[in-house]
């Protein structure tokens, strides 16, 4: 398996994370920011988010922000980044349903009319592009498009889609996140809406998605943005980083919101992220060096990974487990203890005999 840098190039399968000399915010010229549990959660903003966003844009980093979550408009997500204290316009948000929006246009003629299962942020997005919502199949739509509606969804929303999908006609998604995380904790997607539909009609039908991590939402984010040097910073293995993989760019990934390190631990080589941090303070300092050693573990900082009869071993070197004793993953000492498990365990399992090691232990170490 192979992963590709930021030039396009091809290069071994990623074994551990990468270091940067210089801050993420100079390396990179662009940030293609996922939303949802890397800014915020829940309406609220995430911590140090504010504040790091603002010291990279003052930097001269660009911020684009790029969400599967097709509820609501550029313009209502940009309002509501103003008023946490990051200010945006319109023209720096993309979103799934603009994606998805392009994907119908350029299979059906201009003003056809398309069954929406979504909220205001699809409308918005079909009307763009020159479509018609509407609400029922008995509208005559030619085409079904499901996105993000909230969790006030009317249920007979879904029944509509599912009638139109039993009768043949097209199906779109925004994208299909099972999950999306929220103030309360983490709820239903819009895959799961999409599920609903599938099995409504017996899986019958599968939907064109046009979000993280496929072609389209790349093509949608690359023409709003004309980023050259972009760096995609997400929460998600499944969508941000493999979307990041897929577009051959590189990606940090931020444990703020779904993925957990148990999870980068296990990661395919498609969801290994460029470089790993707690927060979006990442953007603003240099990335340490993950380096390979003689014996076969892996250092970072004051931090030392192996791999013994298939589990994950940790040791500080020069007194640094007493002083990541009880540190949240935030602490600089926990997330070069990280970076270094990534190493240890992404290199045993792209072993000729590998497999995923162990990561208990080693994890309870950091009191994860």
């Amino acid at each position: 398996m192979t992963v590709r840098n930021g030039q396009g190039q091809q290069d071994v399968g990623r074994n551990r994370p990468d270091g940067s000399a210089v801050p993420l915010s100079e390396a990179y010229d662009t940030a293609l920011l996922d939303l949802d549990g890397v800014v915020y959660a829940g309406g609220v903003a995430v911590p140090h988010a504010v504040e790091a966003l603002g010291l990279a844009r003052a930097g001269g980093m660009r911020l684009a922000y790029v969400t599967n979550n097709a509820l609501r408009t550029p313009d209502a997500v940009a309002d509501h980044l103003t008023e946490l204290g990051v200010p945006s316009e319109a023209g720096d948000v993309i979103t799934s349903a603009q994606a998805v929006a392009r994907l119908i246009a350029d299979d059906v003629p201009p003003g056809s009319r398309v069954l929406v299962v979504g909220g205001e942020g699809l409308r918005v997005a079909l009307r763009e592009r020159g479509l018609v919502p509407v609400d029922s199949a008995e509208d005559e739509p030619v085409a079904v498009v499901q996105g993000y509606g909230g969790p006030d969804m009317p249920w007979g929303r879904f029944a509509e889609a599912g009638y139109a999908v039993a009768r043949g006609l097209p199906w779109y998604a925004s994208n299909t996140d099972l999950t999306i995380p929220g103030a309360r904790g983490i709820g239903p997607g819009n895959g799961a809406a999409v599920e609903v539909v599938r099995i409504a009609t017996a899986g019958r039908a599968e939907p064109r998605v046009a979000g993280k991590p496929l072609p389209p939402m790349h093509r949608e984010t690359v023409l709003r943005t004309g980023a050259r040097r972009p760096l995609v910073v997400g929460d998600r293995l499944d969508t941000d980083i493999e979307g990041a993989f897929n577009g051959g760019v590189d990606s940090l990934l931020v444990l703020t919101g779904v993925t957990d390190v148990a999870q980068l631990l296990r990661a395919v080589p498609e969801h290994r992220p460029t470089y790993v941090d707690a927060d979006l303070r990442g953007l603003l300092v240099g990335q340490p060096e993950v380096v390979a050693d003689a014996d076969g573990g892996f250092v970072c900082g004051d931090w030392r990974a192996s791999v013994r009869e298939g589990e994950l071993v940790l040791e500080g070197q020069d007194g640094a487990e007493a002083s990541v004793a009880g540190e949240a993953v935030g602490g600089a000492g926990a997330m070069d203890a990280v970076r270094a498990l990534c190493g240890a365990a992404w290199s045993a399992a792209d072993a000729v005999d590998g497999g995923v090691p162990e990561v208990g232990k080693a994890l309870a170490r950091l009191g994860l």
